[in-house]
């Protein structure tokens, strides 16, 4: 998902989006496709949920949906600079509104032309759909979108102060779509979009076999900031067994790996020739969500109880060994996470730390027994917990595994442990079918923001059910302030509020891994926290 600019620097990023004078004009048209260019292989486990913008907000998904799609701003790979990309001028024309200018000629794949007719019915249709799995959530402070020109777009917000709405522009929320192909009100299969070929963005779809193999080339039509790829287009393989992507990219079947090998692998291929492993500490975290509706004790089961509830949240949160974890199953390649922002970004506090364990961020069951029985919580606590290793790499069973035993030390819970294939986690999870499972989050922009407001907002992503009208009412705050330290300090307000709730049981930050043959470039070889691993730069040797 798309990486923008971090918190501390919300104002300067608003000055460089709209320039001295107002607006700002791109230049970056890209360098064109070699006549030596060479098409890339690139291997995943990472499944596509649906190809459509408004259907899905999972990074297996998104890695598709950034290369066939454009957004009206985006970033060049690797920079945290918010640049026009579809949009020729953007301009803050009033405290609520943006308006913006598209480039001259804009078209997609199909020869459809793209104006703004287009982009309005892009925004008002992720809002009329409002998936449950899809990015609508996002646009929280779009009041209303207007097209008084083919060129130009209007959007009104809700309210004053958004510096944060251009890089919302830059997200999956932000993708623009045919509105001579898709339907204002509901999902379009997969298949049907491939072949109405409604493609904005950098690449097309030539061929697609869902999850199997779907294969890319250039897009001619596409005149954004990305500019016209170097290679002359993507394979992109999908695999069910991380221990086969890792045997293909070592014996150069594929060019590159990218989600998700397991640290035992890339630690192995480390050593060997012919590949290299770009590695960085990334901005992704993982943790497990409590469903407050269907956990034990929730408000949905058959014996509800707030205080029993809560406190089977926080003994399981006094119990987990995020060292462990990030040592054992990780090799040290993740790092311990005590809130819900991970360190590095401002306004990231460790508000978990003090109230729960040792309160220095080590496991107490002494504490844990001590919370379930002051609720008058009988143990063994029975807890369904759910994850994915197709999704998230098949080191998730060994997390699991060991998070079972971390939960299970003392007596103090009896835990069953289920897997499900991404194609249904999404779908299952939002239908209040888990009780606690596993989920993770690559950041669509660089702020606290994009983790507290997915989470915990109204209409989250998370969705599980857990609403605090005091959260809320911080969140629209944080959202429209100015001044960068009493945001921060507001930031921190909603991490400490929500850390004594604990809905979610955050585990782990870090890292990105991507493997390539040495003769593919186009990949940093330490990547840093605002990378996004973008096919246009990558060419073949």
């Amino acid at each position: 998902m798309r990486r923008s600019t971090p918190s501390a620097s919300i104002a300067a990023a608003l000055v460089a989006v709209l320039g001295a004078a107002g607006c700002t004009t791109s230049t970056d048209t890209g360098t064109g496709t070699d006549a030596g260019a060479q098409k890339i292989t690139i291997g995943t486990t990472d499944q596509v949920s649906s190809i459509d913008p408004a259907g899905s907000w999972d990074a297996g998904s998104g890695t598709v949906a950034s290369e066939v799609y454009a957004t009206l701003l985006s970033a060049s790979n690797g920079s945290t600079d918010v640049k026009p990309d579809l949009a020729a001028v953007i301009s803050l024309s009033a405290p609520t509104r943006y308006t913006v200018k598209l480039k001259p000629g804009l078209t997609f794949a199909n020869g459809h032309e793209l104006t703004s007719s287009d982009v309005k019915f892009s925004f008002d249709r992720q809002l009329k759909i409002a998936d449950k799995n899809g990015p609508s959530a996002l646009l929280y402070n779009l009041d209303s979108v207007a097209a008084p020109a083919a060129d130009t777009v209007e959007f009104t917000l809700k309210s004053a102060n958004d510096t944060l709405f251009p890089q919302i522009l830059t997200t999956a929320a932000g993708l623009v779509v045919d509105e001579q192909v898709f339907p204002a009100d509901k999902v379009l299969d997969d298949d049907a979009v491939v072949a109405a070929k409604p493609w904005s963005g950098p690449y097309v779809i030539d061929s697609y076999a869902k999850n199997s193999l779907v294969s890319f080339g250039p897009n001619a039509a596409y005149k954004g900031l990305l500019g016209t790829p170097k290679n002359k287009g993507v394979l992109l393989k999908y695999y069910t067994n991380a221990g086969n992507l890792k045997l293909d990219i070592q014996q150069g079947n594929i060019d590159v790996a990218y989600r998700t090998l397991t640290i035992p692998d890339l630690q192995d291929l480390g050593g060997k020739t012919g590949v290299v492993v770009h590695t960085g500490a990334g901005n992704g975290i993982r943790f497990i969500v409590f469903n407050v509706k269907t956990q034990p004790f929730g408000s949905a089961t058959s014996s509800p109880d707030p205080a029993k509830a809560l406190a089977v949240r926080r003994a399981a949160a006094s119990l987990i060994d995020r060292a462990q974890l990030a040592e054992q199953v990780y090799k040290g390649s993740f790092q311990p996470l005590y809130s819900y922002v991970p360190q590095g970004i401002t306004g990231a506090t460790e508000s978990l730390k003090p109230l729960y364990g040792d309160k220095r961020g080590g496991p107490d069951k002494t504490a844990a027994a001590a919370l379930l029985s002051a609720a008058g919580v009988s143990t063994p606590v029975a807890l369904s917990l759910q994850y994915n290793t197709d999704h998230y790499g098949s080191s998730s069973e060994d997390e699991y595994a060991l998070v079972k035993t971390q939960l299970e030390a003392g007596g103090l819970f009896k835990v069953t442990l289920q897997s499900t294939e991404w194609s249904q986690y999404g779908k299952q999870r939002v239908a209040d079918q888990y009780p606690a499972y596993q989920l993770g989050w690559y950041a669509d922009y660089l702020d606290a923001d994009n983790y507290l407001g997915s989470f915990f907002a109204k209409d989250n992503w998370v969705n599980n059910g857990y609403q605090d009208p005091a959260v809320l009412a911080l969140i629209k705050q944080e959202q429209t302030e100015v001044d960068p330290a009493k945001r921060t300090q507001i930031l921190q307000q909603i991490q400490d509020t929500v850390a004594a709730a604990v809905p979610i049981v955050p585990l782990l930050q870090g890292s990105t891994a991507i493997v390539t043959r040495t003769g593919v470039d186009g990949v940093p070889k330490q990547l840093d926290s605002a990378y996004q691993f973008r096919w246009a730069e990558l060419t073949k040797r």
